[in-house]
């Protein structure tokens, strides 16, 4: 028995995975004021949708949502089937609270409480 599929109903099941991907993924890509959907990420890289990708290498800001996450140099790496694949060459999480330059104390106070008079 063999498993053929008409060259229609393959693209049409190759649209509905697409769509699908599109539509569970919030992940973004922010380079020069302009987003781009991201349809997987994966710990070396991530992809999009070849038809709209534009060709990118540098620096870019990957968000979730609202989230910013990382801070990413990318380099465009190949097309595959109906993906643009983009690897990462370094990969920066964003932080929320300025980065200490010394370390603190496990035990140290959180505020300073002054005795009133």
């Amino acid at each position: 028995m063999t498993t053929f599929v008409p060259k229609e109903v393959q693209a049409g099941l190759d649209r509905a995975r697409r769509a699908s991907l599109k539509k569970a993924s919030r992940l973004r890509l922010s380079v020069d004021g302009e987003t781009h959907p991201v349809l997987q990420m994966w710990k070396t890289g991530f992809s999009m949708d070849a038809d709209t990708a534009p060709r990118l290498r540098g620096y870019v800001d990957l968000y979730d949502g609202a989230i910013h996450l990382f801070q990413c140099l990318i380099v465009a790496s190949e097309p595959e089937g109906d993906e643009m694949r983009y690897e990462f060459k370094r990969l920066t999480a964003v932080s929320t609270a300025p980065a200490l330059d010394f370390e603190r104390a496990v035990d140290a106070p959180i505020g300073l409480i002054e005795k009133l008079t």
